[in-house]
């Protein structure tokens, strides 16, 4: 099966590491209505340039407009869109269904939270192309959503893993008024945190990492492998897409 690798650029130094180092295609935010504000991420101009050198090479990109959107804010998502599709991305990556609504070739953030084949075949009556699968699926459940949609099925494989369902967390915005569904999520998980007064992160998770499972994946009918890491260095960008490259099945 012939995957696409997914590769994460939180900034032009991170998009250029990705592409060189064999990415089929990027995702990045501008610099509203993304869920890593963090990062550097991308002014109109920089994503005009961005969406250039990637299509110049024959890299897609993808526009995260995944932080919910209040109503107050809804025009002005939609205009951060406009200008997306006129530096010419290939897709739209939504949590927020008001907005997915409005928007065409628009792709399922996996904190959409949507984990039956109900849910997936309610994603495509309207009219989404492709569903990001939450991180605790299991094998199973992946290949029961693989028979019950015709979507485009993508799946993290490496990188950070959130402590609650799918980014779906409060404890940021609880403890620090720092919302992750508002994309400013200060990792509050990743502090000591134990119930022996041990001092250790109980609540940090290891990294995943998917690479040894790649035929698995394919068996399931992934198509893209995506990484993880908008807040990341190019290093690292670099060495994880050259990694998954270097480890796909025979073609």
């Amino acid at each position: 099966m012939q995957f696409e690798i997914l590769a994460p650029a939180g900034s032009m130094e991170s998009l250029i590491a990705g592409v060189r180092c064999g990415a089929h295609a990027v995702y990045l935010g501008g610099q509203t209505f993304n869920a890593r504000r963090g990062a550097g991420n991308f002014s109109p101009q920089e994503l005009q340039a961005a969406v250039q050198y990637c299509h110049t090479r024959g890299v897609k990109v993808y526009m995260t407009l995944n932080t919910l959107v209040s109503d107050s804010e809804l025009p002005g998502a939609v205009a951060a869109a406009g200008n997306a599709l006129d530096a010419g991305v290939d897709a739209f990556i939504v949590q927020d269904l008001g907005l997915a609504a409005a928007l065409a070739a628009v792709y399922a953030s996996t904190q959409c939270s949507v984990t039956t084949p109900a849910g997936f075949q309610a994603l495509e009556k309207m009219g989404f192309r492709r569903a990001v699968i939450p991180r605790e699926m299991t094998a199973a459940e992946i290949e029961e959503i693989r028979r019950s949609t015709q979507m485009e099925l993508e799946l993290f494989v490496h990188g950070a893993l959130c402590m609650c369902v799918s980014g779906q967390c409060y404890l940021s915005s609880v403890l620090g008024a720092r919302s992750g569904n508002r994309g400013l999520c200060a990792q509050p998980c990743r502090l000591p945190f134990s119930a022996d007064a041990s001092g250790s992160c109980d609540l940090s998770l290891k990294d995943l990492s998917l690479v040894r499972h790649l035929e698995k994946i394919g068996d399931l009918g992934v198509l893209s492998l995506k990484i993880e890491g908008r807040m990341k260095r190019p290093e690292y960008v670099a060495g994880a897409g050259n990694g998954g490259e270097q480890a796909l099945p025979a073609r």
